[in-house]
């Protein structure tokens, strides 16, 4: 068998995207969240195909556009890394609404988007930047307390973004570019633990994304993070769902105020602006960043290619 996938990659504050444009499995009916667990169930290996080694690269974030069941939506979409799937991701929504408009489907102004954890809005600018409303942000809990090996007792919260994270301060390390490796060490020693010690997200949500925090080094900015993803890649850009997180934080501990504007930096020094509104007891996120497209592919699935399927994790 061979399949032509077409492609469009961008990036996002640095962080890639790949948006499959069309050859994607035909997931049926439903709204994105089924069409996530017929993707997780049956076509595991397309996942690993689009994104993994020697086509994509561990950091890379794929994004399937599916058809949406809610009609007022511009698109579904379904986004993956290189071990799984993706509840929701902001740089990746951004990449979305960049490849529409670069598609010519789009045009500025508002949209929805379906997502298998619900709908979100996206803002095309007429300067190019995109803002991203996205879901209903909260604290699970604040000062949970994870021994890590090697470290100690590790103080943090748990909070959901769009994908649950754990959020941690006090950690003693340097936040720069230069240091990614001994960041990736210990963030990866939290997130075993995290696991090891059963500690979870509400819902029994497992947390996948560990987020550490401190001082900026852009001028203007508010906080630097790093972000380690599930596949054990680091977010180059600020983190759409992590910087949802962070502002679930501050709301709680009434830090930031409503429509108080955050610029969160990322591990490389770029930023994302935001704000929230509340909402029910929780908070609606406002990102808002720009995304670069930067190639249009097709790629090719050969199955007398013995890495057709990608090189798994």
């Amino acid at each position: 068998m061979r399949s032509r996938i077409q492609v469009i990659d961008s990036h996002t504050a640095g962080e890639p995207t790949r948006v499959i444009v069309s050859g994607g499995p035909d997931l049926g009916s439903g709204d994105s969240s089924h069409k996530l667990e017929i993707f997780r169930r049956d076509y595991d290996r397309f996942r690993s195909a689009t994104v993994n080694e020697p086509r994509g690269s561990e950091v890379l974030v794929g994004a399937l556009l599916v058809e949406p069941a809610d009609k007022s939506c511009v698109t579904g979409v379904i986004f993956f890394n290189n071990v799984g799937f993706l509840w929701m991701c902001g740089h990746g929504a951004m990449g979305v609404i960049a490849t529409l408009a670069h598609l010519g489907r789009i045009t500025p102004g508002d949209h929805r988007i379906e997502t298998p954890v619900g709908v979100i809005g996206a803002t095309l600018h007429q300067g190019g930047q995109i803002s991203v409303a996205n879901v209903p942000s909260y604290r699970h809990a604040k000062g949970v307390l994870v021994d890590v090996p090697g470290f100690g007792v590790v103080p943090g919260d748990v909070a959901w973004g769009g994908n649950w994270f754990f959020l941690v301060e006090n950690h003693g390390l340097e936040l720069k570019a230069s240091n990614v490796e001994e960041l990736t060490d210990f963030a990866w020693r939290v997130r075993v633990a995290l696991n090891a010690q059963g500690i979870r997200g509400s819902h029994n949500g497992d947390i996948d994304h560990v987020e550490l925090f401190g001082p900026p080094t852009q001028p203007g900015a508010c906080s630097k993070n790093f972000v380690l993803c599930p596949g054990k890649a680091f977010d180059r850009s600020p983190c759409g769902t992590g910087t949802s997180a962070k502002m679930a934080c501050l709301a709680a501990d009434g830090k930031l105020l409503e429509n108080e504007p955050w610029v969160q930096e990322s591990i490389i020094g770029s930023t994302f602006t935001a704000r929230y509104r509340a909402q029910d007891g929780r908070i609606v996120p406002i990102l808002t960043g720009s995304a670069h497209v930067n190639a249009e592919s097709v790629l090719l699935l050969n199955e007398e290619d013995p890495f057709c399927w990608g090189i798994p994790r």
